[in-house]
């Protein structure tokens, strides 16, 4: 017990230098605030996406479920950040849930989005099991979880919040962040997927976004 303890801590000591250094260097790629619409994004399904208006600010909601079909068992409900592949990235945004509370009332970001049957994704819950508030790899197989440390969940309620998701991918290390930016909710060290595009979106609810800020390092399509 005492050695796995002190493993978790030496892995999460790493992702927080990983992140402490990465986040004075890296060049804003992308921002959008989504008051010029929506154009930059390619969601998975266009009709479950749209333009709101909320108290006179323009947000992205996913209103409805996505009809899609994923290869492996993965979130149905996707938007990608088009025409913008990344290595190491900072990702920041604002999400707020629409969906009624349950268990797993979920919001997603996803990274390393090279295909529908390969990427990662964040699953960020009100409660935490092998299937939810988890990092997970998609990796031409049903998803699987990666995370080296989590928390019990999250309280949704009716507001908004805002999440980081820091990614590096010479240590592989990977950390978020719910509204304290300071300590991550969940870490993980991976290196298989190095490179892709990143998104938004929820496993099989609803929910807003806005602000959404990407710093990062560019990579090619391997």
């Amino acid at each position: 017990m005492a050695r796995w303890f002190l493993a978790s801590l030496v892995l999460l000591f790493a992702a927080n230098a990983s992140v402490f250094s990465q986040e004075k260097k890296l060049p804003l790629l992308f921002e959008d605030d989504f008051e010029k619409g929506a154009e930059r994004w390619q969601p998975g399904d266009e009709k479950a996406w749209r333009v709101a208006d909320v108290n006179g600010n323009k947000v992205f909601e996913q209103f409805q479920a996505s009809k899609v079909k994923t290869p492996h068992r993965s979130p149905f409900n996707y938007a990608l950040a088009k025409d913008v592949i990344v290595g190491d990235f900072i990702l920041e945004a604002k999400l707020k849930s629409t969906k009624a509370d349950y268990g797993h009332r979920d919001m997603c970001l996803f990274f390393g989005w090279q295909d529908s049957a390969h990427h990662y994704y964040v699953h960020i819950a009100k409660a935490m099991d092998d299937r939810a508030h988890q990092i997970f790899i998609v990796n031409a197989k049903d998803r699987v979880k990666v995370s080296t440390k989590t928390t019990k969940g999250v309280e949704w309620g009716d507001g908004w919040h805002k999440v980081k998701l820091v990614r590096t991918v010479s240590d592989g290390a990977i950390a978020v962040y719910f509204d304290d930016m300071e300590t991550p909710i969940m870490t993980a060290t991976d290196r298989n997927l190095t490179w892709g595009q990143v998104g938004i979106g929820t496993f099989d609810d609803t929910g807003m976004f806005d602000d959404f800020k990407l710093y990062g390092v560019r990579a090619e399509k391997k």
